[in-house]
């Protein structure tokens, strides 16, 4: 499934409805989105601020990054241990 909108184009639309007292069916049906998905974009990113859902994603990716370093260095520790053991 293709990722029609951004985070932050998702932060703006929830920002539109917050700020501009829009009702959350016209901007859904202005967005061409569900009800349900603006309420899941909501309890994602509710108190966010575009430049905070930057920030997020930076982090998600460096934890991502470090979770493989560490996957890797524990691997390489299991053939040493049982290398070691043969011995």
């Amino acid at each position: 499934m293709k990722k029609r909108f951004s985070d932050e184009q998702i932060v703006t639309i929830l920002r539109e409805v917050d700020t501009q007292g829009k009702s959350i069916e016209d901007t859904c049906k202005r967005h061409k989105v569900s009800v349900q998905t603006f309420y899941l974009w909501r309890r994602r990113f509710g108190s966010l601020q575009e430049n905070e859902v930057k920030r997020l994603r930076e982090m998600e990716k460096e934890n991502a990054r470090l979770k493989r370093l560490l996957a890797e260095r524990d691997l390489e520790l299991d053939v040493v241990r049982e290398f070691l053991k043969k011995k």
